[in-house]
């Protein structure tokens, strides 16, 4: 039978090109069915019974210092300085994928969302030949009740679901806001006795230069003061990790296989700049620096005192425009603006090396928290591509990522990284540059390039994901591409966005299917087939029961 699905959804556009998550659409209906069609009999027996397990399911009621480096043109990536030093060459080495899982995989209540759902999907995904799937463990769920006080149980029965199907586990600190941003189909807010202290000091998130405040997450300036009732940021995120592993402790290593530790606001190690809620920011705009909090003011105001420069730690650059313009209407942005001069150069340095330095110390924490547990250590980085093809590169700066026309913005964050063991995780993989607007100067292929040398260089272990919502084939090929080591580093794994109904349509089942195929070849086969003639147990949608009737339903997160 060829898995189908009772539901109308339209495909994305391919110009929407934000790199960011997509939406977790709502499931109207908890069901993926199987249309009986010509049976291949190859696969048959080895896959009915878990389809026999599947349908009987769906009956049952579911509830560092920065450093830079001249290169002519980042559009043309041939002209880029050759990278020295050993990497890990995987050209013939599987490359696992794994899915994320739904935003609201775990509940308010702290409970796992519908269970027998999830559970039929595990199953499918394990026959898919999925190594895995990852799931955010919110801190706006965990210790909702007060300091200090954990509620794991609704990930520890994914835990034990996960591990009964054989399949590996990813999972995030997701020490942000879930809510405002592309893909944000549920919202949790940070616990809320944080957003009492927020509400009694709204300098403890990040703040733009009109004043407006941004509740994603707790602004790096106030990492190390005690301003959360008595306990640092860092100090708070420590204790967090520490009592997951404490929980965790026997799945470690063997189930839990990686930690991402978020940094930011989407989890990513970056600053607010183009914060979707409300219409603040539309793609392609070039964003806003996020400097204003009283705290991070005081860091600004004292490195441009140390520099023998008080008036350059004032505020922010003065002509860097507003959300939604372009390069070319600023002062600062512009083909020959003022980014290139000699307080650019010291702004710069400082807010990207603020955020260095943020993601340092988290790092530091976990490492010190996961080391000698068997768990990969990850960090998230954003793929912003667009006006990547400019000289500035003005969303990537406003972002807090020092990439310019004359120096590599992404090497200083790979080796704080290093410093730690920590894989980079990169997103936008699935994009081409042919596929993006002219106006919007994207270049999603350079970009990519550019972070596996960075990550090359290096010498740290490069993780990928899709930003967009994809289920072609030509997004599929693309990350087959990249995956292999042509170019730069290849990939250590990759994970899919995002486990929903529309995953398991005929087509886009197909295609999952025939894409885990080829990464598990290290990504040599870049076009995916037809259909499955190979004689393996991957695809599983060609399956005719007997005495099956037409339509049989499975339960679908």
């Amino acid at each position: 039978m060829t898995l189908t699905l009772r539901s109308s959804t339209s495909f994305i556009n391919l110009k929407d090109t934000r790199s960011l998550k997509t939406p977790d659409q709502e499931f109207s209906s908890n069901a993926i069915f199987f249309a009986q069609t010509k049976p291949s009999s190859r696969i048959r027996a080895a896959k009915i019974s878990m389809m026999q397990e599947a349908a009987q399911l769906s009956r049952e009621k579911a509830p560092i210092s920065t450093e830079g480096w001249r290169n002519e043109e980042r559009a043309a990536p041939e002209k880029l300085h050759a990278l020295s030093g050993r990497h890990r060459a995987n050209n013939d080495s599987r490359v696992p994928v794994f899915v994320m899982l739904p935003l609201d995989t775990v509940t308010h209540g702290g409970n796992l969302n519908k269970p027998r759902a999830m559970n039929a999907s595990l199953m499918a995904l394990k026959s898919a030949g999925v190594e895995g799937v990852m799931v955010d463990a919110w801190w706006g769920l965990v210790e909702k009740d007060g300091p200090l006080k954990y509620n794991w149980e609704g990930y520890a029965e994914l835990v034990q679901m996960v591990q009964k199907h054989g399949l590996k586990l990813q999972v995030v600190m997701s020490f942000h806001q879930c809510g405002g941003n592309v893909g944000d189909s549920c919202s949790i807010p940070l616990p809320p006795w944080v957003l009492e202290e927020i509400s009694r000091n709204p300098d403890l998130v990040y703040t733009d230069k009109s004043g407006r405040r941004n509740p994603e997450y707790i602004s790096l300036g106030c990492d190390s003061l005690a301003v959360l009732r008595g306990r640092t940021p860092i100090q708070v995120y420590t204790d967090y990790m520490r009592s997951f592993r404490e929980r965790f402790e026997d799945y470690l290593g063997e189930v839990i296989v990686e930690i991402q530790v978020g940094m930011g606001p989407c989890g990513e190690l970056r600053y607010p700049s183009y914060p979707e809620s409300n219409g603040t920011w539309r793609f392609p705009g070039i964003g806003e620096f996020q400097c204003y909090d009283k705290y991070i003011r005081a860091s600004l105001k004292a490195a441009a005192e140390a520099k023998g420069k008080s008036d350059w730690g004032i505020s922010g650059p003065h002509d860097a425009g507003q959300y939604n313009q372009f390069p070319e209407d600023t002062g600062f942005f512009r083909r020959e603006g003022t980014w290139n001069g000699e307080y650019a150069q010291f702004f710069l340095e400082w807010y990207s090396g603020k955020l260095v330095e943020h993601g340092d110390r988290i790092l530091a924490a976990a490492e010190g928290v996961f080391q000698e547990t068997g768990a990969k250590l990850s960090g998230k980085v954003a793929g912003i591509h667009w006006h990547y093809r400019t000289r500035s590169h003005a969303a990537e700066l406003t972002a807090g990522y020092y990439n310019t026309r004359h120096r590599d913005g992404y090497l200083p964050i790979a080796r704080m990284m290093g410093k730690h063991g920590v894989v980079l995780n990169f997103t936008c993989m699935e994009m081409k540059d042919g596929e993006q607007p002219e106006h919007a100067n994207c270049s999603p292929q350079g970009l990519v390039r550019q972070v596996k040398m960075a990550t090359r260089s290096a010498r740290i272990e490069l993780a990928g994901e899709n930003a967009l919502e994809r289920y072609d084939e030509s997004a599929y090929g693309q990350v087959l591409a990249t995956s292999r080591s042509d170019s730069g580093n290849g990939l250590c794994a990759f994970t899919f966005l995002r486990l929903n109904k529309r995953l398991f349509e005929e087509n886009n089942w197909r295609n999952l299917v025939q894409f885990v195929k080829g990464m598990s070849e290290g990504g040599r086969n870049t076009r995916l087939s037809e259909c499955d003639s190979s004689g393996t147990n991957l695809y599983v949608g060609f399956i005719k029961e007997k005495n099956a009737k037409d339509v049989k339903e499975v339960a679908l997160v």
